[in-house]
């Protein structure tokens, strides 16, 4: 039988933006110390409240950022896809996580823990300046998600959220743009802070008119333009968001 290749931690390091311009040799170390961690489709990968001991690379499948009321209201911050990193402001402040973080499908995750990173960090300002830069991006995408739920009503806050993911997972067809990640309506509803009755509203109204198609348990946007419309967005105005 042959054994699988054996995974390149300081290139999975150095793929990532946050490392853009570090030389190999000086990515060695933190790379040699890194693990990696396995975890189930459905499970758990850290919850709100523990200990903020590392940061996480998705190597494969995606994770889910999610945060919950009092009431027991989800509500989910972020999808993580493989490639990105999280868990990063905890590591940073070495405050406790602000949020559960759970694989929506088997997942596999280059871990760098925070006594291991700090010291690194501290010698190289570029890396300090891309990671400050990558959590303005976040807080600027969770700033925009809240102004949605604040201000629009159901249609326009779902355009939003689908044009986003499209961006994010979109993969081109002859059909439109498949949105490449498995969401069940209540899932989705949860990004956008609807009901699962809200959302299948939508999409069966704008399946009907053209604008999408659901397929195989995917979401194809046949009409972007239109979406953007509905969401009250033209080019520029989305940019800016």
């Amino acid at each position: 039988m042959t054994a699988p290749p054996t995974l390149d931690k300081t290139a999975v390091l150095a793929a990532n933006p946050l490392f853009a311009g570090i030389d190999r040799q000086d990515l060695d170390p933190l790379a040699k110390a890194a693990r990696v961690l396995t975890v189930a489709n459905g499970q758990p990968i850290f919850a709100k409240g523990d200990a903020g001991d590392s940061m996480m690379a998705v190597l494969e499948g995606r994770v889910r950022i999610v945060c919950w009321s009092e009431e027991g209201k989800e509500l989910t911050l972020n999808i993580i896809a493989p490639g990105e990193f999280f868990g990063e402001i905890a590591l940073l402040d070495g405050e406790p996580r602000t949020a559960d973080a759970v694989a929506m499908e088997r997942c596999r995750l280059l871990v760098v823990d925070r006594h291991t990173f700090r010291p690194w960090l501290e010698s190289r300002p570029k890396v300090a300046m891309a990671l400050l830069a990558m959590l303005c991006r976040r807080l600027r995408r969770t700033s925009a998600q809240l102004e949605d739920t604040l201000f629009f009503e159901a249609p326009f806050r779902l355009a939003r959220g689908l044009l986003r993911l499209a961006d994010s997972f979109g993969q081109a067809t002859g059909d439109g743009t498949r949105i490449d990640l498995k969401l069940s309506q209540q899932s989705l509803g949860t990004l956008v802070s609807l009901s699962r009755e809200s959302v299948n509203k939508c999409l069966k109204e704008w399946e009907r008119e053209g604008l999408l198609a659901l397929t195989a348990g995917r979401i194809v946007l046949r009409d972007r333009a239109g979406l953007e419309a509905m969401a009250g967005l033209d080019d520029e105005a989305w940019d800016e968001a």
